[in-house]
């Protein structure tokens, strides 16, 4: 088959499975196993070698990322039933200041919080995010939900142990400890520079409390929304002190330090790796399953402490639902992902680009930001455009973890209507429309931009 028909073919599996999802609703998965059923047919697998490629892409992303994805669902929703995460707010208020709050949350969000559920972060940190705007001063609401939903969407695309983090590396076999220590390298001062930009938007007159707050708006949404996180001010202080009291002498730390200490180990191996260090018991537990599964367990441990045993059995029910849903949708990207490699893409590809990385990773960023403006999901199009392009990698000497980062960025750009997590956040914290699309969809299409700004010198620099 030709170059040109194998890329037109490509390119007709993408546009329809992007057309399938939005404009007639079919299901992610079953729009994914759709386009990669065509891809692999009409791109010369055959029958066999399309469904090798379907299953054993599923299955080798499973193995990959799928104990990973359980155990830190699963961590994140025993940390929000102790409290943890209403606590550490609270805390940070308390330590940083007023001025200093919008980074303080950003990075939390973005780091410590990512074993959390998306839209369970969001149900927990909004609320509590609108009370402390209130705290804060001028334009404070505007100034801290941009923060909180930058640091949540920068976290969940480049820091392990994001969900989507762990799918990116999962399709393109970066070792996680890599994408861990050079996730937070780009991750961390691309929140920080976009939080500052943001604040200095915001300083200049673009929020307009009448046309950007709804009237006399409390935070809304379904009962275990308010439950966990109440309405402004007043309830972030009394979830606090719920929590409190509900965890008893049990310290913050102590609730965070099970996942705090994996995400140290896993760390850890990939500085022994670098090093070239063999040590076959560090080796095992610095294994980023076993480290994260010592991360859980000591997590159902302080949480039992905190909350009794009846809580933690119900936060393993929740977990154990959220993390069914997430495995499927990431395994069908892998499918497709692996059927993209199969038809040879990356040779083809390869004949347009040098050894130059910056060219390569624009177009996985626009690939990426094309795909999520048109499906509004950050997972899928992440995972799409890093699949397109991943073949590429070897032909040209670059570190996938480049194109995961990259495609990553990408999937933040223009966050907008299409995206639940948008109307989510809208109605958590008392935003109209149009002050949602400037605090989630311009701070976070700010992000984008910014890593992408960050990731090339990187890249070039670090190889």
């Amino acid at each position: 088959m030709s170059d040109s028909l194998t890329l037109l073919n490509t390119a007709f599996a993408i546009v329809a499975t992007v057309l399938l999802i939005i404009r007639f609703r079919v299901d992610p998965v079953i729009a994914l196993l759709l386009g990669a059923s065509y891809l692999g047919l009409t791109a010369g697998l055959g029958v066999d070698g399309t469904i090798e490629a379907v299953t054993v892409g599923f299955g080798d992303l499973m193995a990959e990322i799928g104990f990973l994805v359980v155990f830190g669902v699963l961590a994140g929703s025993l940390l929000r039933r102790s409290g943890a995460i209403e606590r550490l707010v609270e805390a940070l208020l308390r330590r940083v200041g007023p001025k200093r709050m919008p980074y303080a949350l950003s990075i939390s969000v973005a780091t410590v919080l990512q074993s959390i559920f998306l839209d369970v972060l969001v149900v927990i940190v909004a609320p509590l995010a609108r009370g402390l705007g209130l705290r804060i001063g001028r334009n404070g609401t505007a100034r801290m939900i941009t923060a909180m939903a930058i640091g949540m969407e920068v976290g969940v695309v480049m820091v392990v142990p994001g969900i989507a983090t762990l799918a990116l590396a999962g399709v393109l076999g970066v070792p996680l400890g890599t994408m861990l220590l050079l996730g937070l390298l780009v991750a961390v001062p691309t929140t920080v520079i976009s939080v500052a930009v943001m604040q200095f938007v915001f300083r200049r007159g673009w929020w307009d409390e009448e046309k950007d707050e709804l009237p006399d708006a409390a935070p809304t949404g379904d009962a275990g929304a308010s439950d966990a996180a109440g309405t402004g001010a007043a309830g972030a202080r009394t979830v606090a002190t719920a929590t409190a009291e509900a965890v008893g002498q049990t310290r913050l730390l102590l609730l965070f330090a099970p996942i705090l200490a994996a995400l140290g180990l896993i760390a850890t191996g990939a500085m022994l790796d670098i090093a070239e260090v063999r040590f076959a018991p560090l080796a095992f537990v610095c294994d980023p399953v076993v480290a994260l599964f010592l991360g859980l367990i000591g997590t159902i441990l302080v949480t039992r402490r905190a909350v009794g045993r009846p809580a933690v059995d119900e936060a393993l029910r929740d977990g154990f639902r959220d993390s069914g849903q997430i495995l499927v949708l990431n395994g069908v990207g892998g499918s497709l992902a692996l059927t993209i490699k199969n038809i040879g893409l990356g040779d083809i590809l390869g004949q347009h680009f040098s050894a130059n990385t910056a060219a390569p990773l624009l177009m996985v960023w626009v690939i990426a930001a094309i795909l999520h403006v048109a499906v509004g999901s950050v997972s899928i199009s992440a995972m799409t455009a890093a699949g397109i392009l991943a073949p590429l990698a070897p032909v040209i000497g670059l570190d996938p973890v480049w194109i995961a980062l990259a495609a990553g960025a990408g999937s933040l750009f223009a966050i907008h209507v299409t995206s639940n997590t948008f109307w989510l956040l809208q109605s958590l914290t008392g935003l109209s429309t149009r002050g949602t699309l400037k605090t989630f969809s311009g701070g976070v299409s700010v992000a984008s931009v910014v890593a992408i700004a960050v990731i090339i010198p990187l890249s070039m620099v670090l190889g």
